[in-house]
């Protein structure tokens, strides 16, 4: 008979339960025949092993379906966070894409940018060289004041000479068109 008494802490390591859920279990049973041991531990018969062998394995199912529900709204939670996390990254490589493709158009504005201003600057060291060679060239056209005097004095001459030279023709008669 001795076989069949176990304490609470025997029950609890054999259901593989914690010693305070069996003691719970244990304030459902009627205490009007309590058993104690020698050192003043609770003992249970088979009967009330049995009755709290079935409370725990009714409980079980419930605590396994609970722990299942949690577990798979954990796996689903998780599930979200993951293809929530996937889309972010997605998204980040687009834009790291983005940002690659952005600044290298940036560069090539810049380097054409550097090429106008050199092209400029080339345009205007050309314009400015043109424009002195111009101003050597007038310089060398353009007489002085002596130098007009002298082309003045030397035309005068021409002058005379051709206006000598046309009362020399003889004017025509304008009647004498019409014959020959």
């Amino acid at each position: 008979m001795s076989e069949d008494l176990k304490t609470i802490k025997e029950l609890a390591e054999e259901l593989g339960f914690i010693k305070q859920t069996i003691q719970y279990h244990v304030k459902f049973l009627p205490t009007k025949n309590r058993l104690k041991n020698s050192s003043g531990a609770i003992v249970l018969n088979l009967e009330e092993q049995r009755f709290i062998k079935n409370r725990l394995t009714k409980n079980r199912p419930n605590n396994d379906q609970k722990s299942t529900k949690k577990t798979t709204k954990n796996r689903l939670k998780k599930d979200k966070e993951i293809s929530i996390n996937n889309v972010l990254l997605e998204q980040l490589k687009t834009k790291d894409e983005q940002i690659k493709s952005l600044v290298e158009a940036q560069k090539q504005t810049q380097n054409l940018l550097d090429q106008q201003q050199r092209l400029a600057l080339q345009d205007k060291k050309l314009l400015d060289e043109y424009k002195s060679e111009i101003n050597d060239l007038k310089a060398l056209k353009m007489p002085t004041q002596d130098t007009k005097v002298e082309q003045v004095s030397s035309k005068q001459p021409q002058e005379v000479e051709s206006v000598a030279e046309e009362p020399k023709k003889a004017p025509r008669k304008w009647w004498g068109l019409w014959r020959k």
